[in-house]
């Protein structure tokens, strides 16, 4: 009800494709009414995830769920869902504040993508931890790499994966609804991409207990970044915030490599199951396992790399400027000594305008 109000009042965000997306999404929700048997299984094939398997455990009937080809139809529809709500928070916060603050074109745009980043990264780094606290990832490591394969995944394991991807894909179309920048385009695909790729490996080869834990610690960092960029946008001043993200980049990226290396380098390769079994769901080869580990290791070489690069640039431009600021202080003129109306003084010595000393006056005897 509140999106079909915001259409009608005339949004000059939403654009004719985000408002096609806006009226399959409203139509898949409202064939969920069930006013006919098919219309409603046809809507929760789109809303609800499939691939459910019920069992039996001492708490009574369970519901898991597992991948399949019905997971597109999920994503798909929350990539539009995505799109929508990506508009709301543009219109109804991002573009409230841009107003007030009166950026540059450039800063506007990056300012915009932090802000769309940092509620994307607060949200799901929440909801994140709150599912590795749950299912009890946190305080049993073990539990990342035993009893693989983890094929049956519990509503909030799987839904997770599921909005994950259908958020970044529906950053792709952003790229053209937001108009960026062609210099832009390509860092932007560059992370889109990488997400993407990690979350669909960590889901499609049942490393979705991993895939937890690295995307909770990435999404914090990610999300001190983007806090500390919206405060440098509002005052330049603020920097010591770039300071305090940088120790938790670096720190986020090596225990990044510590946990791959302890659960897939390690962990799978002791335990049992070994070989390749697709109806299983077993993906644990050497292959495989060396694949993934030269995947990640790669990723997390680049952005330390990329992050070196970064924090040299600034060293560099900062001592440039503290050189400019010190040459530009020594050329500025001394100020002048001021002068008495007799005369000045040099070397103590009182002197006349024009050079010589004034005749001291007889004193007259009494």
């Amino acid at each position: 009800h509140a999106l079909t109000s915001f259409t009608r009042n005339g949004s000059t965000t939403w654009g004719p494709l985000e408002l096609f997306f806006f009226c399959v999404c409203r139509v898949s929700i409202r064939n969920l009414g069930f006013r006919s048997h098919t219309t409603a299984k046809t809507a929760i094939l789109f809303i609800q995830p499939q691939h459910n398997v019920t069992t039996l455990s001492p708490e009574g009937e369970v519901t898991f769920y597992h991948y399949g080809w019905k997971d597109s139809a999920t994503i798909l529809f929350y990539t539009f869902i995505a799109i929508i709500l990506h508009a709301v928070v543009q219109e109804y916060l991002l573009d409230k504040v841009n107003r007030r603050l009166h950026l540059s074109k450039s800063k506007n745009t990056k300012f915009n993508e932090s802000g769309q980043l940092c509620v994307f990264h607060l949200v799901s780094s929440v909801w994140s931890l709150y599912i590795v606290i749950t299912e009890g990832y946190l305080f049993h490591l073990s539990s990342l790499w035993e009893n693989y394969p983890h094929l049956h995944l519990r509503f909030q394991v799987k839904f997770f994966y599921l909005t994950q991807l259908a958020y970044w894909l529906h950053a792709l179309p952003e790229l053209y609804f937001q108009k960026v920048r062609k210099e832009e385009i390509s860092r932007q695909l560059q992370y889109i991409c990488l997400y993407l790729l990690h979350i669909a490996a960590a889901y499609l080869l049942n490393l979705s207990r991993v895939g937890l834990v690295l995307l909770f610690l990435q999404y914090v960092s990610e999300l001190g970044f983007h806090i500390a960029r919206l405060f440098y946008f509002t005052d330049e001043n603020h920097q010591k915030m770039f300071d305090l993200w940088a120790i938790g980049y670096v720190f986020t990226r090596m225990v990044t490599l510590t946990l791959m290396f302890l659960a897939v380098g390690f962990g799978l390769a002791r335990s049992e199951n070994q070989g390749l079994d697709l109806e299983m769901g077993n993906f644990n080869t050497v292959l495989i396992r060396m694949t993934v580990l030269l995947l990640v290791c790669f990723t997390q070489s680049w952005l330390l790399w990329k992050f070196i690069r970064f924090q040299l640039r600034r060293w560099r431009e900062s001592r440039l400027e503290q050189a400019l600021r010190k040459k530009a202080a020594a050329k500025q003129p001394l100020r002048p000594l001021k002068r008495d109306s007799i005369g000045h003084h040099e070397n103590g010595v009182l002197k006349a305008e024009n050079g010589a000393s004034p005749r001291s006056k007889k004193l007259k005897s009494p």
